[in-house]
């Protein structure tokens, strides 16, 4: 993780941004929010499984506060890794799903089967939990899944909707692995990264009951033109991978507990920027939709603040969370923090006194391993200075080739937790 160790300066912009967002990644630390939450002991044995890019950090957590036997495995990102001593942690790949995850899902519901009552599950996740374990339906090959969930992250379609058509592809998501576990108890500790913090959402649900439909997760691949195999789009024409329903038995005694929120990682970098002297209002934790769209409503309140003082007179910070979209036409990688920041820079334009930081909190923009970047009142005469065009860079969904050649890239490395989006708009005068 970056430090943000440089002395103090309450008139520097960019460090008031950067310290925000650290903020808001401690408030959502696993080392912090598992522990007060962790069950007491059973009288029988105690069995770990999760997945998700702060699966390792959380199991770490649970290691070192868990008084009795223990056991387990969690499936990590690559690089999020942190080493156990009685847990196992597994690498995989993501944001699309690999072999490693696929061994790694068939492990945990082997752990859980055969359990008694006096036994307890521990399921931690976090966000990354749907493309880290992979198993596909019967007749859905790892490959299919892949190409499927390619074409999902490209096509804009939102996070409810891609996990939707993720539930129904699976053997261990939409409460399947929650199922098995069964009669053992099951507790559930998740990092939120989604918005609404929905548990079936977080890592599309494995331990949880879920309302949607095969008939839903067609819809999804129809409006955005998804290819399916043929025998796949028959299984789920006759229902065949339908996902657990609400009112399971085997789930009815489940407990799930949020242990990190969006909105608290919210608070804690508003409370951070007033005790800087500068007044912060948490606009939403759930902002969702095209990136560049939210980029564009943005920098039209950002004006609103300038020329009308509403909803706050500057010096004043704005922020946002949730999960925004691209949809990825042009030569570009996407990355749905850059791309909300350079649309927001474009709309704005060189306005004075203004100045944006947008990152992902688990320090990985997209499919690239930077978690965000900086605007600033010159970001655009300085770009012109080296012959970048911002506006072309946003139509070709290059936002991360455009900052990065300006040195204005935020990299902080794997952050170990993940609460979703983080946008602040810092406005001066």
């Amino acid at each position: 993780m970056a430090s943000y160790d440089r002395p103090m300066t309450p008139a520097d912009p960019d460090r008031l941004l950067r310290d925000a967002f650290a903020a808001a990644v401690d408030a959502a630390r696993p080392a912090r929010r598992v522990p007060p939450a962790l069950p007491a002991l059973p009288a029988g044995r105690t069995v770990v499984v999760g997945a998700g890019k702060a699966a390792a950090a959380m199991a770490r957590a649970v290691d070192e506060h868990w008084g009795g036997e223990l056991s387990g495995i969690v499936v990590t990102a690559r690089g999020h890794v942190v080493a156990c001593s009685r847990i196992e942690v597994i690498e995989s790949e993501h944001p699309v799903p690999e072999a490693a995850g696929l061994r790694a899902a068939r492990r945990m519901l082997d752990l859980v089967r055969g359990l008694g009552p006096d036994d307890l599950v521990l399921c931690l996740l976090s966000g990354g939990a749907s493309a880290l374990l992979p198993w596909p339906a019967e007749g859905l090959s790892l490959s299919d899944k892949q190409a499927i969930t390619r074409a999902l992250l490209r096509s804009g379609a939102t996070i409810g909707e891609i996990n939707t058509v993720r539930r129904h592809l699976s053997r261990i998501k939409g409460g399947r692995l929650g199922v098995a576990c069964h009669p053992a108890r099951l507790v559930t500790l998740a990092i939120s990264d989604v918005p609404g913090d929905a548990p079936v959402d977080i890592g599309s649900g494995p331990t949880v009951a879920d309302p949607t439909t095969c008939a839903d997760s067609l819809g999804v691949l129809e409006r955005y033109r998804v290819a399916l195999p043929a025998a796949a789009r028959a299984a789920l024409e006759r229902g065949e991978w339908e996902s657990v329903k609400p009112g399971e038995a085997r789930l009815a005694a489940a407990e799930y507990r949020i242990v990190a929120r969006p909105q608290a990682s919210l608070e804690a970098a508003a409370r951070l920027a007033e005790s800087r002297g500068v007044r912060a209002v948490v606009l939403s934790d759930r902002l969702e939709g095209e990136a560049r769209r939210v980029g564009g409503d943005m920098a039209a309140l950002a004006r609103r603040v300038i020329d009308d003082g509403d909803p706050c007179r500057p010096p004043c910070l704005l922020l946002s969370g949730g999960e925004t979209t691209v949809a990825v036409r042009g030569s570009g990688c996407g990355g749905r923090n850059v791309e909300f920041l350079l649309a927001f820079g474009v709309a704005l334009g060189s306005s004075a006194g203004v100045y944006a930081l947008a990152a992902d909190t688990d320090g990985v923009d997209g499919m690239i391993p930077t978690a965000g970047a900086i605007w600033r009142p010159d970001t655009l005469s300085r770009a012109s200075a080296l012959g970048l065009d911002a506006r072309r860079a946003l139509d070709e969904n290059d936002a991360h080739t455009f900052f990065a050649a300006l040195g204005d890239s935020v990299v902080t490395g794997p952050t170990l937790t993940n609460v979703n989006d983080f946008r602040a708009v810092l406005i001066e005068k």
